[in-house]
């Protein structure tokens, strides 16, 4: 009876704090910074100048001046520099920080001609996202959203720097001329800004930045809270504790089942279920003997929802993902899907530990993730076709399995080129199951907004918040391009010399799509094809791949294949090659 009503109080409460978890925000801040490029006044048909910049950011050059101690004149103001504007960093619909501010639209003016008014600080994808107007017929006089993303730091990856700024990279800039601009580390902006393509025009970037005093400023460790504020703060904090022992009584009374089913005799021809939770518990002690007490010498990677540290335990190589006690959810989806899925394709979970933080304790792989492979120009050697084609099928193999082998069935929803890990054989692991979700087969299911990474989202999944199968199919299409081309799923198109032409945010499916309904879509097709893969590459096979992504990325997801399908496919691309 007392296991009962406690079971039942923890779930209650429990329940309430994982409702409060719809949230993907950090901690809000005061104060942001975006990097605002000016561009030649002809370029976007404007007269810039500090009063007008200011006002798009619904600021007086007054405000904006204490920034930019090397503005000494408000009317005229050096083209092709920056300049920094400051706005507060606010959680925008529960799931991203950013600023939202308001435009009037003039006559002539589209979602394009905003985003460079914006200097790239916001994109037409954004702007349509925010908006109700449709791209086209946008009247003048309306107002619109611009909504521009921020960063308030993150303690997990250093204590040291509260104050970011937004910054868009141009043509010709890269990792190090932005950590030279800064005076910080080149791997500090790498931890910063996981899984980004620091050569792609439009990239946005969050770099520490310094403060009107020129000093960098810590991240506050004191909150100024109301009455108000300080109540949900403690419930929030009783919720933690609430959730943290659930999961900690449910891994007790998992194993403390298991023990009790091994007591009873088996039925004749009977195998014994796999009741135990097959990962080890690790103690906190041990682990933080294992990575030098989660040194930065240790530390190997950086992602939305913890740190990453490589370690040796018990004999084999690990790595030890730390997460605060705030990512509840995604530590038990990892927990869910990794404790009861098990193939070659599949990251494999060691273990855990729930002392002071969470954790959760993966097999080592040894040769980075994908993104690092076609992104990289520095440790990462160039991938040969053979090999990318092979990363594929691996990478859909696991896939399949959790979408059409295992009971119940899973959607990962984050499928993207820094989720998939290669080993020292080449071979791809799909990893980071944190916003995995259960689903009944040939089901569609509802959530209360899109989580994951821009780019990789289905169009119901982005518009309607529709999940399904289909939205990794579509993930996995993006993937294939990526292999293709070596870009990034959102990328800039730089405008010709045509002086009518404009720089546009363009996705990769887009860019895809116009080379493969080209009069001659082979030869466009070639001038998509990673340079890195030389002249002398197997054009048919890379057809064919592309319109497989094609198919994958179709806006209907009822006209995606499904992964079986999709493994075949390559299946037969991999012939062409070997043949």
């Amino acid at each position: 009876m007392i296991k009962s009503k406690f079971i039942l109080v923890l779930a209650i409460l429990a329940s309430g704090f994982f409702s409060g978890l719809e949230s993907m925000c950090p901690k809000k801040c005061h104060l942001a910074l975006g990097s605002y490029y000016i561009a030649d006044a002809a370029s976007i048909g404007l007269d810039l100048n500090l009063n007008f910049i200011a006002s798009l950011f619904q600021m007086t050059s007054d405000e904006v001046l204490p920034y930019n101690p090397a503005i000494h004149n408000k009317d005229q103001i050096s083209s092709r520099t920056r300049m920094n504007v400051n706005f507060s960093c606010d959680c925008i619909e529960n799931s991203f920080l950013g600023h939202t501010f308001q435009y009037t639209m003039q006559s002539n003016d589209t979602y394009n001609t905003v985003a460079k008014y914006y200097a790239n600080l916001t994109n037409t994808y954004s702007l349509q996202k925010f908006n109700s107007y449709p791209a086209n017929n946008v009247p003048s006089g309306a107002t619109v959203n611009v909504t521009v993303n921020c960063s308030c730091g993150n303690r997990s990856v250093s204590d040291q720097y509260g104050l970011f700024e937004t910054y868009p990279l141009q043509s010709g800039e890269n990792l190090s001329s932005v950590a030279t601009a800064y005076n910080i580390p080149e791997e500090l902006v790498e931890e910063y800004n996981p899984g980004v393509s620091f050569s792609s025009m439009g990239a946005i970037l969050y770099v520490p930045a310094r403060d009107v005093n020129g000093s960098f400023r810590a991240l506050s460790s004191k909150r100024n809270l109301s009455g108000g504020a300080i109540t949900g703060t403690l419930i929030g904090a009783i919720a933690i504790l609430v959730s943290t022992g659930l999961v900690f009584y449910c891994l007790v009374d998992k194993r403390r089942k298991a023990e009790k089913a091994s007591e009873l005799p088996l039925v004749s021809g009977e195998s014994p279920l796999p009741l135990v939770v097959k990962s080890v518990e690790f103690s906190y002690e041990e682990l933080s003997k294992a990575t030098n007490d989660f040194s930065m010498a240790n530390k190997i990677g950086q992602g939305g929802f913890g740190s990453v540290y490589y370690a040796v335990l018990r004999g084999e190589e690990a790595a030890i993902k730390k997460m605060e006690t705030q990512a509840s959810q995604e530590f038990l989806a990892e927990l869910k899907v990794l404790t009861h899925v098990h193939h070659s394709n599949l990251v494999r979970l060691i273990g855990y530990c729930i002392e002071g933080a969470l954790f959760l304790v993966y097999e080592y792989i040894e040769n980075g993730n994908l993104s690092q492979h076609l992104c990289s120009s520095g440790r990462w050697s160039p991938l040969s076709w053979a090999n990318r084609v092979q990363i594929a099928l691996d990478s859909a193999r696991g896939l399949e399995y959790i979408h059409e082998h295992t009971v119940p069935v899973y959607i990962h929803r984050d499928i993207k080129s820094a989720n998939i890990l290669i080993d020292k054989n080449n071979c791809a692991k799909v990893a980071d199951f944190g916003l995995a979700k259960l689903a009944e087969v040939g089901s569609t299911s509802f959530f209360t907004g899109p989580v994951g990474t821009i780019g990789y989202m289905s169009p119901e999944y982005w518009s309607y918040g529709r999940v399904s199968s289909k939205v990794d199919i579509y993930a996995f299409g993006v993937v294939l391009y990526e292999l293709i081309s070596a870009k990034g799923a959102i990328l800039i198109i730089e405008p010709s010399s045509d002086a009518s032409s404009e720089a546009m945010a363009k996705g990769l499916v887009g860019l895809f799509d116009d080379a493969l309904m080209d009069g001659d879509p082979k030869e466009s097709l070639k001038k998509l094809v990673d340079p890195r893969l030389g002249s002398d590459f197997p054009i048919d096979s890379i057809m064919k791949m592309a319109q497989l992504a094609k198919a994958c990325t179709h806006y209907e997801p009822r006209k995606r294949p499904g992964m079986r399908t999709v493994v075949v496919a390559l299946m037969a691309v991999a012939d062409l090659i070997s043949g």
